[in-house]
């Protein structure tokens, strides 16, 4: 029986709406009936653009700052501390409103400012469905947090235990929701590795490390660290997304190949052989999927900071500092052998269930049971 689902999302870069649209592909095929909302226009007047933007800029020029934020209302801990209550109050009347023209069977959250809302709604029986919050992140910090809703879907077991100790509901270890097509990634014709050939010096082949940067662009030490891995040996590939200023700035520095957004990830993946990640999101899930081993460095602060660190403590990847770093460690998980079989087996290994199949539990069962 065809159900019909809200999904709540938000642009603050592209993380949450990959997961959004990935889990409405996934429940379309399913027979059900999908829309995908972005929580950030429910609020009133321009404070959804205006916090967006104040995100961004705060990520990439303040990160100082933006780790106190963190740190003051979402880090994971106890005690009274403000929280984004106030501003998912503002949105309630638009999602009642939302949910009444739309009717959906389930509301589920992509976004931690959604959660929130859900999950206020809920509690108080103002919100009459069901309300699945799907984590993102490996780190499951306050904001993900509201007894209200039915249940949670986490990447991790760590990230599971701490919604449960927590919020005292159900939790359910789905792994990241990541497209098919990293499952199995190929470079279709070769074109990545003619294209990587070409800015490889010398005889044989430089390993190809793949720099993540986000959608924005985003890093400490982003130049810096590309240098290093060049003069180890290795082909930094630094994936500046949206950031044009950033891509022209490394275009200039002999021994880097910088990109700006690419639509065919998969394909880059196939044809690369490590990816050097700093905040745990998407790119570091979907690298995981394709086979491709992830060493972490100089994660952002905030949300990066502890998703890298729970990342890390699952196994799923190696978190690197000190002299020589990170070139030792790409250089070694590069190379066929056993510490690149085993990092790979670890990362696959994160892949439990399908998200979506625990969502459409939620109104078969009551609950998200998967399996």
């Amino acid at each position: 029986m065809p159900h019909r689902f809200l999904l709540l999302s938000a642009g603050m870069g592209e993380g949450h709406d990959a997961v959004a649209h990935e889990l409405a592909l996934r429940l379309r095929a399913r027979g059900h009936i999908v829309t995908v909302r972005d929580v950030l226009t429910m609020l009133p007047a321009r404070i959804g653009p205006a916090l967006r933007a104040s995100y961004r800029a705060t990520v990439r020029h303040a990160p100082g700052l933006y780790g106190a934020v963190y740190a003051g209302f979402l880090a994971p801990g106890s005690g009274p501390r403000p929280g984004s209550a106030p501003l998912a109050r503002l949105a309630e009347g638009a999602l009642l409103r939302t949910v009444g023209q739309w009717r959906p069977d389930a509301v589920v959250s992509t976004f931690h400012l959604a959660a929130q809302l859900t999950g206020r709604l809920r509690a108080r029986g103002a919100l009459r469905v069901p309300s699945a919050v799907v984590l993102v992140d490996f780190a499951a910090h306050r904001g993900w947090l509201h007894a209200g809703n039915d249940t949670h879907l986490c990447v991790s077991a760590a990230g599971a235990r701490a919604v449960e100790a927590a919020t005292g509901r159900p939790a359910a270890v789905t792994g990241p929701v990541v497209p098919e097509r990293f499952r199995a990634p190929v470079d279709v014709d070769g074109r990545w590795a003619r294209l990587l050939a070409r800015h490889t010096d010398g005889p044989g082949r430089r390993p190809v490390v793949l720099v993540s940067t986000g959608a924005w662009g985003v890093g400490s030490g982003l130049l810096e660290t590309a240098r290093q891995l060049a003069d180890g040996g290795l082909l930094p590939v630094m994936l500046c997304g949206h950031d044009e200023q950033l891509r022209r700035t490394a275009a200039r520095l002999p021994g880097l190949l910088p990109l700006g957004w690419v639509e065919d990830l998969p394909g880059l993946m196939a044809a690369s052989d490590v990816l050097l990640d700093n905040a745990a999101g998407q790119t570091a899930v979907q690298a995981l999927a394709a086979g491709l081993p992830v060493v972490a460095h100089r994660p952002l602060t905030g949300h990066g900071a502890q998703g890298v660190h729970e990342m890390a403590r699952s196994g799923c990847c190696r978190h690197v500092a000190g002299p020589g770093e990170p070139t030792r460690t790409a250089r070694a998980l590069a190379a066929p052998g056993p510490a690149r079989t085993r990092q790979i087996a670890a990362g696959r290994a994160a892949f439990r269930s399908d998200a979506a199949l625990a969502v459409e539990n939620l109104l078969v069962r009551g609950t998200a049971r998967v399996g």
